[in-house]
């Protein structure tokens, strides 16, 4: 099944997926923390918008994870102290859905949110996704999935890795047809951890 990009988000654990039929030469980039969806040297030029992105931003808050350019200020937000819910909603329905011949849905995650990490609190995660006919953000409690395609609302994921290498593994060698790369990131006591998987 093909399901185009997607997340997978927990409390502690997350990860995202590239996949794609129409632009397969892409790979993840890690720059400092920052992880970056972007062209191979392989690649094709084009000038469409949702190729390059950063998919993967950390704050002090927690860590976001999605397809596009949302991360960035979900990120911000997030930083600034909006509540979770108000830092995923609002830029995604400022931004809403891609606007390409499929109307791709914006999903998007945060893995690890604690607005007082020494108070030894329990992290939070919460995923949303903006498509045509919705905008829906909710916490999750366990690993949850949401795709550009077919898995298009927040569904119950069973993810057996518990950090950031073996989630974007994980992702990588999911079933779901034309893998291109991930991305995972882990929340620790001592910050969060990331890692990418290009092939």
């Amino acid at each position: 099944m093909y399901v185009g990009r997607f997340v997978v988000v927990g409390p502690e654990v997350g990860a995202y997926r590239v996949s794609s039929r129409s632009f397969p030469n892409r790979q993840t980039l890690d720059r400092d923390g920052t992880i970056t969806v972007g062209p191979t040297e392989a690649a094709e030029e084009t000038d469409n918008p949702y190729i390059s992105y950063n998919c993967v931003q950390l704050t002090d808050r927690g860590a976001v994870i999605g397809n596009g350019s949302h991360v960035d200020p979900i990120a911000e937000k997030l930083a600034l102290g909006y509540p979770a819910k108000d830092a995923l909603a609002e830029p995604l329905l400022a931004l809403d859905f891609e606007k390409d011949d499929y109307d791709t849905p914006r999903i998007a995650g945060i893995v690890g949110l604690t607005d007082d990490p020494s108070a030894n609190a329990e992290p939070a995660g919460y995923v949303g996704t903006v498509r045509r006919d919705a905008l829906l953000v909710e916490e999750v409690t366990e690993p949850t999935l949401v795709a550009t395609y077919e898995e298009d609302s927040p569904t119950p994921f069973d993810l057996d890795a518990t950090d950031a290498a073996g989630a974007a593994r994980e992702l990588y060698d999911h079933e779901f047809e034309h893998r291109v790369c991930a991305a995972g990131v882990e929340y620790t006591e001592d910050g969060f951890e990331t890692a990418i998987v290009n092939e």
